[in-house]
């Protein structure tokens, strides 16, 4: 009988239904493809790759590209397979047995399976009843695990809710542990944490291509951090983990950054929109949001998911997960399918 790893029972796998609905607003994608100068830009450096040789097993020319933006060396820069393989490797590089990984809670899933996959004690941390953080409590809670890593998500996912710029420097400045600032939603919010690398050296962001830049099927991501940790974290990445067709892509996109600049501020009017007029249901809480998703409170939520799959919209129901009760997160679509949402949710 083939026995697995000890431990791996008690994961649950990351999953989402694979239903390709008519109006997909259940993966905080963006809902537009590429604009279409990038992607003939993209189409063309692609056509002029050669297939046949590996990719460049370092990523210098995307690291060396987006390390010049920050005012960093390209040394500075981790390449990944999306966000979520840096802070995966980032989890087995500073985690490990005997070692504790916090992270508020509700937050992204995947934290706490990394880090139980890096055989680390994860410790939740509940955040208040609004959805905002203490950050003393979540300092309390690394000084006794003697954590060595904190993951904070800002804004956050799923709730959408931001950290203050002070607040994060304040967790930052009374903790020894590696604070990661996961900004996978940093586009639609404007603020960001990297000017700390400047003066903390136990601080590291990650970013990603796949929300604001609409890249989700290429998988690639980026992490900022002092030479040490971006060394640390590449002993543990795969070979070649980042394709060739992606990279040249990544750095394609990251050059035309501006050709996103009009549809990241309709999706924002349109999260505004949406707020406003959703907030004014009866029974129905919309939380503050400064992403590119709503997450919102039902006294009906089947009715609500029900509905909605009813009219081909496919939404992230969160309805039964602990400290999401009888919520649903709703991505901004197109104005046209915000209104179809809008229509289904007032039939």
């Amino acid at each position: 009988m083939l026995t697995p790893r000890s431990g791996l029972e008690t994961l649950k796998p990351y999953s989402v239904e694979e239903i390709n609905w008519p109006v997909r607003l259940d993966a905080n994608e963006r809902p537009l493809d590429l604009p279409p100068a990038v992607k003939a830009k993209v189409a063309e450096r692609l056509a002029s790759l050669p297939f046949n040789r590996y990719p460049e097993i370092s990523a210098q020319s995307l690291k060396t590209t987006i390390g010049a933006d920050f005012g960093l060396k390209a040394a500075n820069v981790l390449i990944g397979n999306g966000s979520s393989e840096v802070l995966e490797a980032l989890c087995y590089a500073f985690g490990g047995a005997g070692r504790s990984i916090v992270y508020p809670s509700p937050s992204f899933s995947m934290y706490g399976i990394y880090a139980k996959l890096a055989d680390s004690q994860p410790v939740p941390v509940e955040l208040n009843r609004d959805y905002t953080l203490d950050a003393d409590k979540l300092l309390a809670a690394a000084k006794q695990a003697a954590a060595s890593v904190i993951l904070l998500c800002n804004p956050n996912n799923p709730t959408g809710m931001i950290m203050p710029p002070e607040q994060v420097e304040y967790i930052v400045a009374n903790t020894g542990s590696l604070v990661v600032i996961d900004e996978a939603y940093h586009e639609f919010y404007g603020q960001t944490s990297v000017h700390l690398l400047q003066k903390h050296p136990h601080v590291a962001v990650a970013r990603t291509f796949s929300k604001a830049y609409g890249l989700a099927a290429a998988r690639v991501g980026y992490l900022l951090a002092n030479e040490e940790v971006t060394q640390t974290i590449g002993k543990v990445l795969l070979p070649y983990s980042v394709n060739a067709l992606t990279l040249a892509t990544a750095e394609t996109v990251f050059g035309m950054r501006r050709e996103f600049a009009g549809s990241i501020a309709e999706n924002s009017r349109e999260r505004d929109r949406m707020t406003a007029a959703l907030s004014g249901l009866p029974g129905m809480t919309v939380y503050p949001s400064q992403t590119n998703f709503l997450l919102v409170k039902s006294n009906d939520a089947a009715g609500l998911v029900a509905r909605l799959s009813a009219r081909g919209i496919g939404v992230r129901d969160f309805s039964k997960s602990p400290g999401l009760i009888n919520c649903i997160r709703l991505g901004i679509g197109t104005p046209a399918e915000n209104d179809a949402v809008l229509e289904a949710v007032n039939s």
